[in-house]
């Protein structure tokens, strides 16, 4: 339990610095360079190599990477597992390599795809093409920086994977602050600060995979067991593991036939989702992948099940409030966050709508993050993958469905539909399979969370008033209004908890996995 703990301090901390780092880099570049064309091209540029880094290293490789690894931790010696560590970095490095050179050499081209809205203005089209040029191999080192980490986790160091994220973005506020007034183009000073943080992420991890004796002699390995064994994980997986961020993509193409500064509304957006995403999601995630990858391969079914039922409670603990307050108070957020020089007050308005429909979709997202594990750590790639393929389909159809009616907001809410129907068909598998078996005590404390929720809502809803009145306001009272209305929600949710006889002993983990 201590052990427990500690990690999950760990995660939390290291995850919360990147996420509130995170938020000072989205302010910095918000006042610096507004919502308009060129952040328009700057967001596409780095969201495709961020979109196949967590399709390829975060979703696919990761998720096929970890249960190998712990197969070979538990039942292999350490020169087995070397060597397999070894064959992997050399393969995963030739991929990354070739993809990287593919995408710098055909970024005009790739534009065109991932953006076509693009086409009909040509100095936009080309700003985004160069920009993409800079943050392409930011692909091939987050995606070692991933392998690094994956390493580094497995052997239950957590902190220094969740605390490498803070360089990114130290990064680009650097460039953003410095280097952008020196440029002719300033945006492209981000393009800069995303192929700079690559590097300096990954060599970040390297000394510490040193001191486990697992810094890897890259070599090309295709006949290894371990490799093969990989692969064939791996291929699959690279769906199954990443629709939100697929469905982000789709958001991207679409946005960009619409108004302008709609896909920047949409990065704003979501960016501030992912701040409770990332540290609920992440570090949720972080702690039972090794754990029930560690647990398969020891054939601990009922431990195996155990830890699913102990991570979803954790889910709708924290997620719940998490998305309610982000419902309640998207314009508020955006009002404090935002609302500086370059960002207008239609910008504000635009992108709290897409925020609350990003937030109807947070439990969701967070339970994907425990759900999928489930399948990947018994290896099982083929289920996941067919409803990544069904709610794909879905979240197309919903994206043209809601797009007319509802703008860059639409899309939102198609990816959180398409989310929810993802969720939805993995925990429905795990289930029928019974891999997962719910423990008892679900009806009582599901109701203790609804009614707990409840109070928070109007107690939000009371504190922080009429968001209109919010535009009024001086900075020094946004930052303390919303500070107030958030401590509120937090101890009004945590006292109505309490009193309904919600205590430590409802939460534990329910098996002693090391």
């Amino acid at each position: 339990m201590a052990a427990l703990i500690r990690s999950t301090l760990a995660v939390v901390t290291g995850t919360l610095a990147s996420r509130v780092l995170g938020f000072v880099r989205d302010l910095v570049v918000a006042r610096v360079f507004g919502a308009d064309a060129g952040t328009d091209a700057f967001f596409v540029a780095f969201k495709i190599p961020n979109l196949l880094r967590r399709l390829f290293a975060e979703g696919s490789f990761s998720l096929a990477f970890v249960p190998v690894l712990s197969d070979y931790r538990a039942n292999r010696p350490f020169a087995e597992l070397k060597a397999f560590v070894e064959g992997a970095a050399g393969t995963l490095g030739a991929a990354l390599f070739a993809v990287t050179a593919v995408g710098v050499v055909a970024a005009p081209l790739l534009i065109l795809m991932f953006a076509p809205g693009f086409s009909g203005d040509q100095d936009k089209q080309s700003l985004a093409a160069e920009l993409l040029r800079l943050t392409f191999p930011y692909l091939g080192f987050i995606s070692l920086t991933a392998f690094a980490g994956s390493i580094l986790n497995t052997y239950h160091r957590f902190a220094v994977p969740a605390f490498t994220p803070v360089l990114l973005n130290l990064s680009l506020i650097a460039c953003a602050l410095w280097l952008a007034p020196r440029l002719e183009q300033p945006i492209v000073a981000l393009g800069w600060g995303v192929l700079l943080a690559g590097l300096a992420q990954l060599a970040f991890q390297l000394p510490f995979l040193g001191r486990l004796g697992l810094l890897p002699r890259p070599r090309l390995a295709l006949r290894d067991e371990g490799v093969r064994r990989l692969l064939r994980l791996m291929g699959p997986a690279l769906f199954g593991a990443s629709l939100t961020q697929i469905s982000l993509l789709l958001d991207t193409l679409f946005a960009s036939f619409l108004a302008e500064g709609s896909i920047s509304w949409l990065y704003y957006s979501n960016r501030l989702m992912e701040f409770p995403l990332g540290i609920l999601g992440t570090t949720v995630g972080t702690l039972i992948v090794p754990r029930l990858s560690l647990q398969h391969a020891r054939g601990s079914a009922e431990e195996f099940s155990r830890t699913l039922d102990w991570a979803l409670r954790w889910v709708l603990l924290l997620g719940l409030p998490a998305a309610v307050g982000l419902l309640v108070l998207a314009k508020p957020i955006m009002l404090t966050l935002l609302h500086y020089g370059a960002f207008s007050l239609t910008d504000v308005e635009m992108s709290a709508r897409s925020l609350m429909a990003y937030a109807l979709g947070l439990v969701v997202s967070v339970a994907i993050r425990v759900l999928a594990p489930g399948y990947y750590a018994r290896e099982d790639v083929r289920t996941p993958v067919r409803i990544a393929v069904v709610a794909l389909i879905a979240n197309l159809g919903l994206n043209l469905l809601l797009m007319g009616p509802l703008a860059h907001a639409g899309l939102a809410l198609a990816t959180t539909l398409a989310t929810g129907l993802n969720a939805a068909l993995l925990l429905a598998g795990l289930l029928r399979a019974r891999v997962y078996r719910p423990q008892r005590g679900w009806m009582p404390f599901s109701l203790r969370l609804l009614l707990a929720v409840a109070a928070m809502t109007l107690v939000l809803h009371w504190v922080s008033g009429d968001a209109a009145a919010w535009v009024d306001m001086g900075s020094g009272e946004r930052i303390g209004g919303l500070g107030l209305s958030i401590g509120a929600g937090v101890g009004s949710y945590g006292l109505a908890l309490l009193l309904l006889g919600l205590r430590e002993r409802h939460l534990r983990p329910l098996d002693r996995a090391r």
